[in-house]
């Protein structure tokens, strides 16, 4: 092997391993508990979804777009008590406490384990 080839090769190793280093570091981060100011600003204009199932729109003043397993339906959202409360028929209103890492967002009802989903822009639907 000739030393330029040894020396990409090693460059490229040296790369992917900082990369993974990088993302495990990201990926370990830990969840932090929101207050209802921060779920207020963090969450007016966006969507949360766990990527395959659902999806929920949470619009100004409180309005509530969902979206489960293609069905489209509407509700509304507001805070208390620093958590995040639903309604959206024909289920009863509940609240969450709302806890984040990065975009990776945990909303947690007891006696229930944790919904797990991410944060981000609203995706278009049809």
């Amino acid at each position: 092997m000739t030393m330029r080839l040894w020396k990409t090769k090693s460059l490229m190793v040296a790369s992917a391993a900082c990369h993974l280093f990088a993302s495990a570091a990201l990926a370990t981060e830990p969840f932090r508990h929101l207050t209802g100011r921060e779920i207020t600003s963090r969450f007016t204009g966006m969507e949360l979804t766990d990527e395959v199932h659902w999806a929920y729109v949470f619009e100004k003043a409180g309005r509530l777009k969902s979206f489960s397993m293609g069905k489209a339906s509407t509700g509304t959202w507001k805070v208390e008590k620093d958590e995040l409360c639903l309604d959206r028929p024909p289920d009863e209103p509940r609240c969450y406490e709302v806890w984040t890492a990065g975009r990776n967002v945990q909303l947690r009802y007891e006696p229930a384990l944790p919904e797990e989903a991410i944060l981000q822009k609203p995706q278009k639907r049809q």
